[in-house]
């Protein structure tokens, strides 16, 4: 199926990639994947802002073990599709991570700077282990040598809008991943 939509609002085109019932089917696998591994280590989720809501909500309901949340902010895009050189990133974990289990939740892992500079930080908090977990890889695109666990799909280096995924702020509330077509 493919969805082509212009709007007059300025809206960018863009082409179905993943439709919500995969999407919804590949979350339920990775719940209880997660709920296998990490039975009895009390996991802390951390999810990445803003990318990440939308697909840690369904995640975090399809796993079936206690686990505390918390969250970061962090942004390697300035005005839509232009990757900025530094990463801003704001830690506002305010508990110890000291021996704990964390699993870094992410919307998309593009070039994978952010996910480094992450990792960085909160190894520093001395966490028993730290693995991260992507609705969206995207491996061609990174500049960094990363090791995913957990990810939902790998796509090429489509530029993605939907299910918390934006452009200039705009799309996340699209409750299917569309891939931007250029004009």
């Amino acid at each position: 199926m493919s969805l082509k939509e212009e709007n007059k609002n300025d809206q960018k085109p863009f082409e179905l990639l993943l439709d919500k019932k995969v999407i919804s089917e590949r979350i339920i696998e990775l719940g209880t994947e997660l709920s296998e591994d990490y039975i009895e280590k009390n996991p802390i989720v951390i999810g990445v802002l803003k990318g990440c809501f939308v697909f840690m909500s369904d995640l975090i309901r399809a796993v079936n073990i206690p686990l505390e949340i918390e969250f970061v902010s962090a942004s390697s895009y300035k005005d839509g599709e232009k990757q900025k050189k530094k990463i801003d990133f704001v830690s506002a974990v305010p508990i110890s991570l000291q021996n704990r289990h964390i699993l870094i939740v992410e919307g998309v892992v593009d070039s994978g700077r952010t996910a480094e500079t992450i990792l960085k930080e909160l190894r520093k908090k001395e966490p028993a282990s730290i693995e991260f977990v992507t609705l969206i890889d995207k491996p061609g695109s990174h500049q960094v040598k990363l090791d995913i666990k957990y990810k939902g799909f790998t796509i090429g280096n489509e530029f993605i809008i939907g299910f918390g995924l934006d452009n200039t702020q705009k799309y996340r509330n699209l409750p299917f991943i569309g891939k931007v077509i250029d004009n």
